[in-house]
């Protein structure tokens, strides 16, 4: 029995590590024209131009392998979008949009009979629920978006021009 105390105590040492290491910050005075996605190692990266500045760590859809095909799927889009709109008074935080659905992926939906869906979204954590932070990497949680901490969503909000393109792999 005393030999699970140290173990639970190096476990909360590791958690509060992981919970509060500041990771790293975005170089001030940056622009984003470029969000490239990468859904299989939950890796976003912002890029000027031919210069990688951060690389984020994301959540995803519930339902995150393969391309989003209809309102509801809880999957992820896949393809080239472009950054449509910013709120912020977002339920998440704040938010930047992103211009799913195209052309292709109405006529795709309107193959299988159903709605394209739309709301896809880059944000933060539900309003209420910020402490939550990095844990939210854990799992994927969203219905279709792209998820950050708080922190991370305030750097894009300020940095991500105005319709900066967003590419998003499997």
């Amino acid at each position: 029995m005393a030999a699970i105390f140290p173990g639970l105590g190096f476990l909360f040492l590791a958690f509060t590590f992981y919970y509060f290491f500041p990771g790293k910050k975005l170089p001030a005075g940056k622009a984003i024209d470029r969000l490239v996605v990468y859904k299989s190692k939950r890796k976003m990266e912002a890029w000027y131009g031919d210069e990688l500045l951060k690389t984020y760590t994301i959540s995803l859809g519930k339902d995150p392998v393969g391309h989003k095909q209809f309102e509801g799927d809880c999957k992820t889009p896949e393809g080239i979008y472009h950054i449509n709109a910013r709120n912020p008074n977002s339920g998440y935080h704040k938010n930047l949009g992103v211009s799913y659905p195209n052309a292709n992926d109405i006529a795709n939906a309107k193959k299988l009979g159903k709605p394209p869906g739309g709301d896809i979204k880059i944000h933060g954590l539900r309003n209420g629920r910020g402490y939550i932070g990095k844990f939210h990497r854990w799992k994927d949680w969203t219905a279709g978006c792209i998820a950050v901490t708080n922190d991370e969503m305030d750097e894009l909000y300020g940095a991500v021009e105005e319709g900066a393109v967003i590419e998003i792999f499997r």
